[in-house]
């Protein structure tokens, strides 16, 4: 029967008197099986038969799909060459609309990845950018400042600019810590700079107040006048320096808290000004009793005081020896101008809430803080409104003096000395402000924007949507705009060795070394991530620009693709 259909499909194909084309039938016929033997053609034809019959068997081949292409068309169906063209035209037609697909890929992807790799590299030469010109001479005479004071000390770096940084906020410092780790001769020191009168005591339980504010006046009370003579006394100094001052009892203690917060001195009937600028306070212990919780808020900087450590010792004895080593960063006097006046001190606070602004980046960390110290840790840390506040300025003071009209995101490491209630508290506060700027969550929002963007970039294309496409074009180019500053920030501080944190007169080069050490890892990491998620966001605003579709989004990031399905599917 196969035979016969061959011999049919032929006939009304080719024309009858071909003798090559039948020996092709049959050597076909043979070659697939349905004739055991070869029949004699070859032998009758002669070797051109056979030779005929080997050149014909390509086109009995086609002849056999055709046949089976016939069997399975419906009966009653013509059967012609429309249906095969249009197959083929169809086949061509995806063939080439793939090729269009493909080209278009690699138009988008070699675009990318020249403007991305231009811009990392733009980005790696610029390790300077985050250095602004400086906005004051403050900082020079800071370091001068700092230069004197820590001379002949070990290890009160970090002291003597807290001392600083309290004086110019005309705010309050405590140190804690045992007898002989020169507290009050930090203070000596620092009125010496600034040339403002000197009060000092040292506090008992059995003091009484006219140690601190002076003797009544016999004349006074001659008149029934309740007045004290405060000339010498602490009303009248500048810098102070108490020690021991929660052996304060309550007589001491409402005149201080006065004196110390609004700077004022009630005298009989009087309320004076004072003229303190800034007030050490010392201590071996903290205080035990409520009541001396107030006075413990009213020093917004706080620090701990150790003894020179063991590797310090052999200097140390040089010291006493009379030999001591080579200075280092230390100054005898500041040179004429270079010298901070009690003019700045006076004016430094004002001038910089007014001159230096506070990031949103910063204001969140902050928040952040407080809500960690108070929610998250045990016991909780109490943060006060007021100490908050404070905090902030002191912040602005610290960039002010530093020469800077923005406070930066390490100007927080100051926090640990500010916030904080025992003296492990400090440890919490340092670790979360690392934390937070390395783990940097503001790339956390960008990662989900994106991720928005795409979802929606797709669901446009795909509904048609030209007004909202237009929307969406807008929002990947402010996100390529805020990737692209993400990164030469990253790359600037990377690749500078953390300029912002090296320049800073307000850290020490042990603290700084410190901090780095533990920010390299993660924000390393964080810049793979930034270079990668820019790139897809760059690869969608030049899909967006020309020709697109879903489909080839889908083909450009498949990843991000799934994600967005999964997102539907969820809804779903």
């Amino acid at each position: 029967g196969r035979l016969a259909r061959i011999g049919t499909f032929a006939k009304s194909h080719f024309k009858p008197s071909t003798s090559d084309t039948m020996s092709a039938m049959a050597c076909h016929v043979m070659a697939s099986g349905v004739v055991s033997a070869a029949p004699p053609v070859a032998q009758r034809g002669g070797s051109g038969t056979a030779m005929a019959a080997a050149r014909a068997l390509p086109t009995a081949r086609c002849l056999d799909r055709n046949m089976l292409a016939i069997r399975q068309q419906p009966v009653g169906r013509p059967i012609g060459s429309a249906t095969k063209l249009q197959a083929v035209r169809a086949d061509a037609q995806v063939a080439e609309a793939d090729q269009g697909v493909l080209e278009r890929i690699s138009e988008i992807a070699k675009a990318v990845d020249a403007k991305h790799g231009q811009l990392l590299r733009d980005h790696a030469a610029g390790g300077d950018s985050l250095l602004e010109d400086p906005l004051n001479d403050m900082q020079g005479k800071v370091r001068t400042a700092v230069g004197i004071l820590k001379k002949g000390l070990l290890e009160r770096e970090t002291e003597v600019r807290l001392m600083l940084l309290a004086a110019l906020c005309g705010e309050h410092l405590l140190l804690l810590g045992p007898p002989g780790t020169a507290k009050s001769e930090l203070s000596r020191r620092m009125a010496n700079i600034t040339k403002g009168s000197y009060y000092e005591r040292l506090l008992t339980r059995f003091s009484v107040p006219e140690e601190l504010f002076g003797p009544l006046s016999m004349r006074g009370l001659e008149n029934d006048l309740y007045v004290r003579k405060t000339d010498g006394y602490l009303p009248t100094a500048e810098v102070a320096f108490i020690d021991e001052i929660f052996k304060a009892n309550s007589a001491i203690l409402n005149a201080l808290l006065t004196l110390l917060n609004e700077r004022m001195f009630d005298n009989g009937n009087e309320r004076l000004d004072v003229p303190l600028l800034c007030l050490v306070g010392a201590s071996n212990e903290l205080p035990e009793s409520e009541e001396l919780d107030a006075l413990y808020d009213r020093f917004l900087i706080r620090r701990q005081v150790a003894q020179v450590s063991s590797a310090q010792l052999a200097t140390l004895a040089r010291i006493a020896a009379g030999s001591p080593p080579k200075p280092d960063g230390t100054v005898d006097s500041a040179p004429p101008g270079d010298e901070l006046t009690m003019d700045d001190y006076r004016s430094t606070a004002k001038a910089a809430v007014s001159a230096v602004d506070v990031p949103d980046e910063v204001i969140s960390v902050l928040t952040a803080l407080r809500d960690h110290l108070q929610d998250k840790c045990e016991p909780p840390v109490y943060v006060s409104d007021r100490r908050f506040m404070k905090a902030i300025n002191m912040l602005q003071v610290a960039a002010y003096a530093d020469g800077r009209s923005r406070v930066h995101e390490y100007d927080c490491l100051l926090l640990e000395f500010v916030f904080g209630n025992r003296p492990d508290d400090s440890q919490k506060v340092k670790a979360y402000v690392l934390e937070n700027i390395s783990s940097d969550p503001e790339l956390q929002k960008a990662e989900i924007l994106f991720l928005g963007s795409f979802g929606r970039a797709c669901e446009f294309l795909t509904a048609g949507d030209a007004e909202k496409l237009a929307e969406t074009r807008e929002t990947v180019a402010s996100m390529a705009q805020l990737l692209e500053t993400k990164h030469a920030r990253l790359a600037a501080t990377l690749d500078g060795s953390y300029p912002q944190l090296q320049k800073t007169v307000w850290q020490s080069d042990e603290t700084v070394q410190a901090a780095v050490q533990t920010l390299v890892p993660q924000m390393s990491e964080n810049k793979i991530k930034v270079e990668e998620l820019l790139r897809e966001t760059m690869i969608i605003q030049e899909a967006l620009s020309g020709d697109a579709s879903a489909s080839l989004l889908e083909k450009l990031l498949p990843k991000r693709f799934k994600q967005y399905q999964r997102g539907i599917s969820s809804r779903a």
